[in-house]
This record gives structure tokens, sequence and C-alpha cells, in this order.
């Protein structure tokens, strides 16, 4: 029997990891994690982080890998949840590949060829970023890559040093690195999870004042002895950042949810227009009470097709 992975995908808050362990339940799976900041250990509370009591039982792969001082990269992601999905396609296992994190959506599901890196180049733009920084770096991309510049936030300075070097090596927009959307790998079945709008920001604030009631600043401080400022992706994190702000007397702590709010809020946003652009994307409401029903009925089309294009 062919097995069909399933990833749910979609904007922050609307389900997605409930919806994923019910699936998991039903197709005898494993899930794969797909959000970045999930990789992180420690990184709990502010990632809305599953614990294993709430796990079901149900093997997780890609939580837990790194610490706050490493750096995520999609192309180390892409190698080690591809190694995953193949393992629990060999034990006989559905891969249920869950997250919002958009580029390591593509990377993974689409088998992302990342241009080279160019030590020299990329030191250039990192030291511009240094002692430049944000405003420089983002006026740099503007003039090299207008595109990439409004689709990269201007706060993520390594992506924008990132785009930067591709575009110096390679001549080319850093969107044209990007793979053509065509069949997924594995045949996967792409999910996407959203909400009304209104309904959706209540459930961010409401996912945000829980973060801070459920010690989302008590968690920074820890993180910060083990080394969170240090570290280039993780202290960047949505809610991180605004709690380190916080700790450094930047603003006080109402600002700092205000701040995380706003945040995810925009984050949304952008997931949004990411996932929308997908064709392949089969979006449900989050909000259907026969949700899991609506997605199982999903995954019954392509194995339908396959025993028809199946020889007689």
């Amino acid at each position: 029997m062919t097995i069909t992975p399933v990833a749910v995908v979609g904007p922050t808050a609307t389900g997605k990891s409930n919806l994923g362990l019910d699936l998991a339940e039903r197709l005898d799976g494993e899930i794969v994690n797909i959000d970045a900041m999930q990789l992180y250990r420690g990184m709990n509370v502010g990632t809305a982080k599953l614990a294993p009591a709430e796990r079901r039982g149900i093997p997780h792969h890609q939580l837990d890998v790194l610490d706050v001082t490493a750096t995520a990269t999609v192309a180390a992601y892409q190698a080690a949840a591809t190694a995953d999905v193949t393992a629990i396609i060999a034990r006989g296992h559905t891969p249920v590949i869950v997250g919002g994190s958009m580029m390591y959506v593509q990377a993974l599901l689409d088998d992302w060829e990342f241009p080279a890196t160019d030590p020299e180049v990329r030191a250039r733009w990192e030291t511009l970023l240094a002692e430049g920084g944000l405003v420089a770096v983002h006026e740099a991309l503007l003039a090299a890559d207008p595109a990439a510049a409004a689709t990269i936030l201007p706060t993520d300075g390594r992506r924008m040093v990132r785009a930067l070097e591709v575009v110096e090596i390679t001549g080319r927009p850093f969107a044209a690195s990007a793979p053509a959307i065509g069949e997924p790998r594995w045949g996967t079945v792409i999910i996407g999870v959203d909400r009304d709008t209104a309904e959706l920001d209540s459930r961010i604030e409401r996912r945000t004042a829980l973060m801070f009631e459920a010690g989302l600043v008590e968690e920074v401080r820890g993180l910060i002895d083990i080394g969170l400022r240090e570290g280039v992706t993780a202290r960047r994190a949505i809610g991180y950042a605004q709690v380190l702000s916080y700790l450094d007397n930047e603003y006080d702590l109402n600002h700092a949810r205000e701040r995380t709010l706003i945040g995810t809020r925009r984050y949304v946003r952008r997931q949004r227009s990411w996932f929308r652009r997908d064709p392949r994307v089969r979006w449900l409401d989050g909000a259907d009470p026969q949700l899991v029903t609506a997605a199982l009925s999903l995954l019954e089309a392509p194995r339908l097709d396959d025993r028809e294009r199946t020889p007689q």
C-alpha cells in the first residue's frame, strides 16, 4: 500500500496542532514539526509547543533538536526532516507534517536546492549589518532586489543578508532560487487551516495573554542563562524578542505584550499571503466541528486517483 504523507499548514493559532494529532491517531501516523522556533529546546511557552503529556503518545520529530545558541537554517532542517519522513514511511506509518514556517514548508515539500554560499560575500554583508544596522541592510536589499525587500521583514537581518548574498552570487533575484510549484514530494496532500479574521485575532489575543500568564518572562530569563542572547535566530522569535526588550528596560511589560500581539498578527498576514499563493493547498475552516472528517475526506481523493491509475 502506498503511504501518502499529509501536511497541515496555515497561519498561527488556527488549530493545526490538534488537527495534526487527530489525523496521526487515525492514520497510524508520526508527526514531523515544521515550525522553526519549536526546533529549540526550552522554547516552549512562547512557541505554544505541545508538552510531552499532550502528544497522545504519538512520536514527534524535529522538536527540541537545537540549543538556543544554534542558528536554525532551512537547509539543515530540510535534510533532517527529509530523513525523518523517509524513515516514517519505511516503518509503514504516515508522516503528518505540522506547522506554519513558510520557507521550511516549501523547502521540504518542493526539495528546494539552495544556492551555494560565499564566505567573503557573506562577510561583507554581515559587516554592513553590524556597522550600519538593519536600516542599512534593508536599503541595500531594496536597491538590489525590491521584491525580496518587500517580502522579508526589515527586522530579519539574517535573511536580508542571505538574500543579498544570493543576489550577488547568482546575479538573479532572491526569489529565482525558489523551486517551481509542482507535485509535492512523496505525493503529500497539503491541508491549509484558517479561520475568520476576527475570530483568529481573538484567539491570538487570548494565546498571547496566556503565554505571559503561563510564564513566558520566566522562560526567557532561564534561556538567557544558557545563551539566548548569543543566539542568532532564537532571540528574534516573536515574544522572546519583546520580552528581552522588556528585561533590558526598553519598555514595560504591558508594551511587551502589545508588541508580541502586533508581531503575531503581522506574521499571520504573511503566512496567509504565502500559503494562499500555493494552489495545492486545500483549505479548511479550523472552526468547523467536523474538521477531522473534512480533512480525512481530502486524503481519500488522491488515493482513489492512485487506484484508478493502477492497471487492472
